[in-house]
């Protein structure tokens, strides 16, 4: 490389620009500390988002002695650690519709008495002669039946007319010789003959 060149001297350097100067930090919250105050602390319950500056040692002994739950009744922090199981979201009884007249809601004053699951247990017994429906498919069938493009309500002639379809659509002979669709042309043809062997098509 020339240093001499007369391309060198087309090159425009800027002026070394000043650091800006940083903003100057806060001094430690702790009363007679004259420390920088480089770490936050929460300033506690009700006070979210709100903290206190300390230098390191402040810091420390602050969080030792930290407790979110001061001044709360054992009560109090009972249902704040039950509701913080279910992220502090209402709920309701299993079986019972959001627009139902038994619908309640926790802490609701006008809200149906009694047991929450007797309604669940009248259905059941209504419904008890009546058998669950089985399902049409197992699991690799599900699955087969996804490698064509097909839920489980397709029956057999929805099955071979579908299979039909791709096969002509993939098929190299039918792609000027086009092998790009090989692999999945396989696989249908795998999933297919699976669905013949469980049921037949």
């Amino acid at each position: 490389m020339n240093l001499n060149s007369r391309i060198f001297d087309r090159i425009r350097v800027k002026p070394e620009q000043k650091q800006a100067s940083r903003p100057q930090q806060a001094r430690c919250d702790h009363p007679a500390c004259t420390e920088p105050g480089e770490f936050r602390a929460p300033m506690g319950r009700l006070r979210e988002g709100q903290y206190f500056c300390f230098c390191l040692d402040h810091v420390r002994e602050y969080n030792a002695s930290y407790n979110y739950f001061n001044g709360m009744t054992p009560e109090a922090v009972a249902l704040y650690q039950r509701d913080a199981v279910i992220g502090h979201r209402p709920t309701w009884s299993m079986g019972v519709k959001r627009g139902d007249k038994n619908f309640r809601e926790e802490g609701d004053e006008g809200a149906v008495s009694g047991d929450a699951f007797g309604t669940v247990r009248a259905k059941s017994r209504r419904n008890s002669c009546v058998e669950p429906k089985k399902p049409r498919y197992g699991l690799a069938a599900l699955k087969a039946l996804d490698q064509l493009g097909l839920d489980d309500t397709a029956d057999a002639a929805a099955i071979k007319a579908r299979f039909k379809d791709l096969v002509k659509r993939l098929h190299p002979d039918a792609n000027s010789g086009d092998r790009t669709n090989e692999d999945r042309l396989r696989e249908i043809i795998r999933a297919y003959n699976f669905l013949k062997s469980v049921k037949p098509v």
